[in-house]
């Protein structure tokens, strides 16, 4: 318990970051100015500027909704085994802390009861709520100024194992 604390305490430093309204200097405020950047960044588009686009967009999602679902192709152990092995050693855990490197060893029988919980979310189209969580880290672009909100870009980790399932999904 006490490791997983720990990792999900891990900081990463941003300097300040210029704000409209002044500085932002407390790793809170910096969240805010990063937020707030994203936010201005990914608004929804109010007046369509291609109607041509729009409507074959409709088209496509009305074709969809029509459509009988079809059921989902199922994994089975050895391919969740199989996307264990490509597991890279190196890259950090997600926000359950469980490096790749203890999920490369993990025993034939719990990859079977990984595969048997995948298939469960095939299934039923219900993706765990906690599995909809990814610590999120912003990376400084590279030869951009540190001190804009701009200059940074968003990446999450997901467990590893998530992703995986994502790509099925």
């Amino acid at each position: 318990m006490e490791d997983d604390q720990a990792a999900d305490e891990i900081s990463y430093s941003i300097s300040p970051l210029v704000t409209p309204g002044g500085f932002a200097l407390s790793d809170s405020e910096k969240a805010e100015a990063l937020v707030d950047n994203l936010e201005t960044q990914f608004q929804p588009v109010t007046d369509p500027s291609v109607p041509a686009v729009i409507e074959m967009v409709d088209v496509a999602l009305r074709s969809y909704f029509l459509s009988p679902a079809s059921e989902p192709q199922l994994t089975t152990p050895d391919e969740v085994h199989a996307a264990i092995r490509g597991l890279k050693v190196s890259k950090a855990p997600g926000p359950n802390g469980i490096p790749n490197r203890a999920l490369k060893h993990l025993p034939k029988r719990e990859v079977s009861f990984l595969s048997h919980v995948f298939n469960a979310v095939l299934r039923t189209h219900h993706f765990p709520q906690a599995w909809k969580h990814a610590r999120v880290i912003s990376i400084l672009k590279p030869g951009k100024d540190p001190a804009l909100p701009s200059s940074y870009r968003p990446i999450s980790y997901w467990t590893r194992l998530v992703n995986y399932l994502k790509r099925s999904y």
